[in-house]
């Protein structure tokens, strides 16, 4: 009889200890931290068996990932690339906690690990939907593994096909993980906060505003000049200004920036060495030169490399010559790194996005 209600009883109690063992289970999870996620800035981790790194469609990507970007002293590439097998991946969990990811795969190969990845995050329905519809190879998520994560999946059903959709979807991806990277890059550049004498300085005397960076300071205002520099035993970063009265339509070409630019090197800029002065230096490599918006203020835009006259110096700028047609004036704004023995975009990037948050008054 005793034996019986000892079954009785437990019979009664197991549906409870096993509700009760999976709430607890669920508790555990829950209360297990989410890691977030680091990396560096511009960085991409590509998931990719290594046949196929290795093969045409590796190349491509990184033919166009790994292109130079524009313009250096010394080539640097647009993103930095490090590559997993997913197996390679399943081995290291701190793997799982960098930022940004491409995992790209051919759907075709059913034996696959980046295929069966693939289909497993994306779904049946969209891999199916991508075997006719090479407009369907490639989807975004987020936050797979660790919080503030970026994943990019480019999959077709053909080694050419990849190779394809990664020349065709690389313009929007590029675009995409810049816009990811925003938050970061401005972390590094506002590292301590906003210069808000410098601001104040600058709206009084440009009728501009722009946040500079704490670090900054100014070096010159003169009345038609501004020149904002940042000093440190690494770096040297610095941003001008002029305003001119916009008269007609050639001072918008690429010969009118190079004069402007050229202009202000030789009136301000110079080194210890007498008889020496900035200039651009499109001999080594030629400006590129764009027509954009700063702000959503008509623009064009000059890339380059500098060098100082009579002296071995030189560096990387990017010019603006921004239209306020309020006032029929046009903003030169140029921003330009000496930092020799140092790897430049970083710094060309923080550079860049300082000058695209002025702001006309």
């Amino acid at each position: 009889m005793k034996i019986y209600l000892r079954i009785l009883v437990f019979a009664v109690l197991l549906p409870f200890l096993a509700t009760f063992q999976s709430c607890s289970e669920e508790v555990k999870r829950s209360m297990k931290a989410i890691p977030t996620a680091f990396g560096q800035l511009n960085e991409i981790v590509v998931i990719m068996d290594y046949e196929l790194w290795e093969s045409p469609v590796g190349d491509t990507l990184r033919y166009y990932y790994s292109s130079a970007y524009p313009l250096l002293p010394q080539p640097e590439p647009v993103f930095d690339l490090r590559h997993f097998t997913p197996i390679e991946l399943r081995k290291d969990p701190l793997r799982k906690e960098l930022r940004t990811y491409m995992i790209v795969g051919n759907l075709a190969d059913e034996e696959s690990p980046a295929a069966k990845m693939i289909r497993k995050d994306i779904g049946e329905e969209m891999s199916e939907n991508a075997r006719g519809d090479l407009s369907k190879n490639n989807a975004a998520g987020r936050d797979k593994w660790a919080k503030g994560q970026l994943l990019l999946y480019q999959f077709a059903y053909s080694n050419q096909d990849l190779i394809n959709i990664l020349k065709e979807n690389y313009p929007a991806i590029k675009k995409r993980v810049n816009k990811f990277d925003e938050k970061k890059l401005e972390s590094y550049a506002y590292l301590n906060g906003v210069n808000n004498n410098l601001v104040n300085e600058v709206k009084e005397a440009m009728g501009v505003s722009i946040r500079m960076p704490s670090d900054y300071f100014m070096a010159i205002n003169d009345g038609e000049a501004i020149w904002m520099r940042k000093e440190t035993d690494k770096i040297s970063s610095n941003i001008m200004l002029r305003k001119v009265k916009y008269e007609d339509q050639d001072q918008l070409s690429k010969e009118y920036l190079i004069a402007m630019r050229d202009s202000l090197g030789k009136q301000y800029i110079s080194s210890t060495i007498e008889n020496t002065y900035m200039q651009v230096n499109d001999v080594d490599l030629p400006v590129i030169y764009n027509t954009t918006k700063v702000n959503g203020n008509y623009a064009v835009e000059g890339r380059g490399v500098w060098e100082i006259v009579n002296d071995f110096m030189g560096g990387s700028f990017v010019s603006y010559l921004i239209l306020n047609p309020a006032k029929s004036e046009l903003l030169f704004v140029d921003g330009f790194l000496h930092a020799p023995g140092e790897e430049k975009r970083d710094f060309m990037e923080q550079l860049d996005y300082i000058i695209h948050t002025i702001k006309f008054q």
